[in-house]
């Protein structure tokens, strides 16, 4: 009989029992272990383990059962303390299914095909102290399901297609500690449902983002999305100085950029009025990154307390349209560049060069539609939810979270409408530019120094494209998966930024390429001299948002006048006019002349050569009206 206890309690798993016949176990009186797991048992009922009178454990673990007799299941077995159904497919649960399971402790459902459970199915469970639910297909929780469940410790009914909670359900587990409900979308969820779980110290969510309607609960799954984290609104120290740099550069370069434009002379006017203008549109950026710098500083080592309220604050709001607005102007204005030089090169000979009217009317209309684009989705609460309030730095990506409709639709309309349609104008007015420049290059020699002055720009503006392709290829990709409901992980990789553009192109490509082809869970990249990429597989697409957008707002001053050569002519003039100041003075000290603007570009001593601007001549610099003579290289004096 001793040998037989042993046998029961441990070698009757992994065989391939398909029937128990009532009464098998009567004789075994004093055995508490019985395990009877990955078997093919299809059918139970309460006498199948009659005799079991000090059965503690009974594990029917991965069998074939689908159905529990209306009869109480304990009824034979009084002392019964842990119940384990994992893995089988009952379909549904009765109210007297556990009516005489006092001394039950544990009861494990998980993986069945339960679809309905009846309001006082656990009621008889007074002694219950952990409950799994998880990986059915649960739709509806009735409202009295957990109400006599006092002792309730842990409780799991993650993945289940849960349509919504009732908003008393938890009230009554005072003693719970542990709550999961992982791969639900709770539409409904508020604070008040854990607000009465006075004892809860772990809870586990679909979404970091749910983290906020429990601020008391001291640990939290998920605990980061890629930027937040329980108690960071920027989750990672690279997150936390890469916004302070980028938003200096941003908003320092850009306004460097907008006031020198106005003192270089030889550039053409309408052209700076729309660099000017993306300027401004990029400074957004950095003003942007400055608040969520700021609001970060502010929720420092609490920023769970404060998650919910900042998402759904009005400041939250306005700096995600602000956000919006300098994305979706950069992006129009950066095509209307691209579309004026396309049409100087491809047809320099026809009245299509906008004048000074039409290129104001156009920035207007622009910046119009880039302000109702951003403020749209602020005007209707109903159509698009909290838009902007999805993530901690509310930038309104949406690749991961389902949306409403409305708002599905809509930055389906900007990210894979609008922005997809711009990137494809640019990328066929480029290839169209140099197409046309190589083969005019071949039949018409007599201006092929005009042509020399159209590359130089068409490739400073190329290196711009090139950027701006970088940044949104990642985001079209992302978002292309969002619709087809491919789940996108979170991520977290750090990333040390060299300063020049020509690093940074590498490290995009890099990044783009190892976003398009990862397999693995992490690996990390390092790219020599330049920095050291570490990347697992996770919230790609947050990272996408803080890291990738900006950085093209950065690069643009660079890109757009500090490498270009009038900008460098026009520097190196200012220092010449400074030491001539500093002999003139030294030399003469009694007099002191004022110092002006028109005084550092004295004309009578201005080369030639510096001050004439054939050499980066914009097309719309020369009417497009003109003869084929005036298209001809400027001669100096001597001829050259």
């Amino acid at each position: 009989y001793y040998l037989l206890y042993f046998l029961f309690s441990r070698y009757l798993s992994y065989n391939k029992i398909s029937y128990l016949k009532p009464g098998v176990f009567q004789d075994l009186h004093k055995l508490e272990w019985l395990i009877l797991e990955n078997n093919k048992i299809n059918r139970i009922s309460s006498m199948t383990f009659a005799g079991l009178k000090s059965l503690v454990l009974l594990v029917l673990l991965n069998n074939s059962i689908s159905h529990l007799h209306d009869k109480a299941i304990c009824r034979e077995m009084p002392r019964l303390n842990w119940l384990d159904l994992e893995g089988n497919h009952i379909q549904s649960v009765g109210n007297v299914t556990f009516s005489s399971c006092n001394m039950l402790t544990v009861l494990v459902l998980q993986r069945n095909s339960i679809s309905k459970l009846q309001e006082f199915t656990f009621s008889p469970l007074q002694k219950l102290g952990e409950l799994d639910l998880s990986s059915n297909r649960i739709q509806t929780i009735p409202s009295n399901l957990f109400m006599d469940l006092n002792e309730l410790l842990q409780l799991n009914i993650s993945y289940n297609p849960i349509l919504e909670l009732q908003t008393d359900l938890f009230d009554n587990l005072h003693k719970l500690k542990s709550l999961s409900i992982e791969g639900i979308e709770i539409a409904n969820i508020q604070r008040r449902m854990f607000e009465p779980l006075k004892n809860l110290t772990h809870i586990y969510f679909k979404k970091f983002q749910y983290c906020g309607y429990a601020p008391h609960v001291r640990s939290c799954k998920p605990n980061t999305d890629g930027i937040s984290s329980f108690e960071n609104l920027l989750a990672n120290i690279v997150l936390r100085v890469f916004v302070w740099v980028v938003s200096a550069i941003t908003c320092f370069g850009n306004i460097f950029v907008i006031c020198m434009r106005s003192y270089i002379r030889s550039e053409n006017k309408l052209n700076a009025m729309c660099i000017m203008s993306l300027c401004c549109a990029d400074c957004l950026m950095g003003v942007y990154l400055f608040v969520i710098g700021a609001f970060d500083l502010k929720f420092r080592g609490e920023y769970n307390r404060h998650a919910q309220s900042w998402m759904d604050s009005v400041q939250c709001q306005l700096v995600g349209s602000l956000a919006m607005l300098s994305t979706e102007v950069s992006v129009l204005l950066l095509t209307y560049l691209t579309l004026e030089k396309y049409i100087c090169i491809v047809y320099p000979f026809r009245y299509l060069t906008p004048g000074k009217c039409q290129t104001m009317s156009i920035l207007i209309v622009i910046w119009i539609l880039g302000f109702v684009i951003a403020f749209i989705p602020l005007v209707s609460k109903d159509f698009f939810r909290n838009f902007y309030g999805t993530n901690g730095v509310c930038f309104p990506l949406h690749s991961e979270q389902p949306e409403t409709m409305g708002a599905q639709v809509y930055s389906v309309v900007i990210f894979l409408g609008l922005n997809l349609v711009a990137f494809i104008i640019i990328v066929f007015c480029y290839g169209s530019m140099f197409y046309n420049i190589q083969r005019t290059g071949t039949k018409a020699t007599e201006y092929s120094s005009h042509i020399k002055k159209e590359v130089t720009i068409a490739k400073r503006f190329f290196f711009i494209v090139f950027t701006d392709s970088l940044c949104w290829i990642p985001i079209f990709i992302l978002k292309v998966l969002s619709l087809l409901q491919v789940e996108i992980p979170g991520t977290h990789f750090g990333i040390v930024l060299p300063y020049n553009y020509e690093a940074s192109a590498l490290l995009w490509v890099s990044m783009y390429l190892l976003m398009v082809f990862y397999t693995s869970s992490c690996f990390t990249m390092i790219l020599p001299c330049y920095c050291t990429v570490n990347l697992c597989r996770s919230t790609i697409s947050s990272w996408v948002v803080i890291f990738i957008l900006p950085i093209n707002s950065a690069l643009n001053p660079i890109l757009y006048t500090l490498t270009t050569r009038p900008f460098k002519e026009t520097l190196l003039q200012v220092w010449n006019n400074y030491r001539q100041r500093r002999s003139l003075t030294n030399s003469q000290s009694a007099y002191t002349p004022s110092f002006t603007w028109l005084d550092m570009w004295p004309l009578q001593e201005t080369n030639p050569a510096t001050s004439t601007p054939d050499y980066l001549a914009h097309p719309s610099e020369m009417p497009c009206n003109v003869g084929k003579s005036e298209l001809l290289p400027v001669k100096t004096i001597n001829g050259t």
